[in-house]
């Protein structure tokens, strides 16, 4: 089982790669109880959750606005007097 703090740690190509991967376990962990040779049914349910908390850290991150770099404000202008 992975922890948020790890998750948030890893970088999105990481996540995307683990996300991959644990959805190709959990495919051949679902094959396996289909017939019979699933030794540990708690695994299925940890990698879904897994699964859950990569994609909840993915749509944080794409919901964020990119970080544009701040620029300088303007310098307020003089008033003008009146002559």
């Amino acid at each position: 089982m992975m922890k948020i703090k790890e998750i948030t740690e890893m970088s999105t190509d990481e996540l995307l790669t683990k996300r991959r991967d644990l959805r190709q376990e959990r495919l051949h962990l679902r094959l396996q109880q289909q017939s019979g040779q699933l030794e540990l049914p708690s695994r299925l349910r940890l990698i879904r959750r897994d699964v859950a908390r990569i994609e909840t850290v993915l749509t944080g991150r794409a919901k964020q606005p990119q970080t544009v770099p701040a620029e300088e404000p303007e310098t307020k202008k003089a008033k003008k007097t009146k002559k």
